[in-house]
């Protein structure tokens, strides 16, 4: 049974390639929800739990990140830490797939892709200056056409130097550049997403691939920044989040879901990767996701 299903959002048509939203809280954006454009999301006021796809941490003023297409999220204020804020959140809403087809015309922008795509997992820039990320947010709010897309444009390249990049979800592919085994890797790692819960060796794998086993290993370390057997664990422990979260199941039944043989080997690599057990997880979880539908049901009384 859903317990906590994120709320699909869509996103109006526009002839626009960029929304610009702000909000504060309580508000009716506060819930816990996708859509299939990216968003790039200030706090500007207000601090709590900061929820994008299996990842749990905190949030403050200045907070940035950047949200990949399809990845659930949510920012939670606990309604007795704060009062209601004017204005909390600032974010634009924008189609990544442009970047792709606009990169084949204008080839500057095709440093940006890697970002975009690490962005699936969800990015938070940890330590870029407060009062650079609100100019900018006020650049893109206050102009129109061209001028609004040079002040977005200008935003991504300062983030895309800014060296402090904290991937937040569940591992994705990233693309490198000149990596000519990125095609072979990528379709592992594909398959591996949508089959997880299966039995998976370094041998199966790098004979998906073609390759020897040594070469494999080398080749997906090189590409996606974990170890073959790390970079399977991730992704049922992030898949076993959502089911935590989402669902009644019991956790020995998640357990095996996801992949695992035994529960005291999933207990203990969800310990080593989320720094809690999953039951504590999933009680933290809702506890604060379950908390601002009783603040906008209490707030309709």
């Amino acid at each position: 049974m859903s317990i906590i299903t994120p709320e699909i959002e869509i996103v109006s048509s526009t002839t626009e390639s960029l929304r610009y939203l702000e909000h504060g809280w309580p508000s009716e954006y506060c819930r816990w929800h996708s859509h299939d454009n990216y968003e790039l999301h200030l706090i500007v006021a207000g601090s709590g739990k900061a929820f994008v796809g299996d990842h749990i941490g905190t949030f403050k003023r200045g907070s940035l990140f950047l949200v990949g297409p399809n990845l659930p999220h949510n920012w939670v204020t606990k309604t007795h830490q704060s009062k209601p804020l004017k204005l909390r959140d600032m974010l634009v809403q924008f189609n990544g797939e442009n970047f792709g087809e606009t990169g084949s015309g204008f080839y500057e922008l095709r440093e940006l892709l890697p970002m975009l795509e690490m962005a699936r997992s969800g990015i938070e820039y940890v330590d870029f200056p407060v009062s650079g990320a609100y100019e900018f947010m006020c650049q893109i709010r206050d102009s129109k056409g061209v001028q609004r897309m040079l002040a977005f444009l200008a935003f991504l390249g300062e983030l895309n130097k800014h060296a402090n990049k904290a991937v937040l979800s569940s591992p994705r592919l990233e693309q490198s550049p000149g990596n000519k085994n990125y095609d072979r890797i990528g379709a592992v790692v594909d398959h591996i997403t949508n089959s997880y819960n299966k039995t998976w060796s370094v041998a199966d794998a790098a004979a998906l691939a073609g390759m020897s086993e040594t070469t494999f290993s080398r080749n997906f370390l090189n590409t996606t920044g974990n170890r073959f057997t790390d970079f399977i664990n991730q992704v049922r422990i992030g898949n076993a989040c959502l089911l935590l979260l989402e669902t009644n199941a019991r956790i020995s039944s998640i357990c095996y879901q996801v992949g695992f043989q035994n529960l005291a080997n999933f207990n203990r690599h969800f310990f080593k990767l989320k720094n809690i057990t999953p039951s504590g997880y999933r009680n933290s979880a809702r506890k604060y996701l379950q908390q601002t539908d009783h603040s906008e049901q209490t707030a309709d009384t």
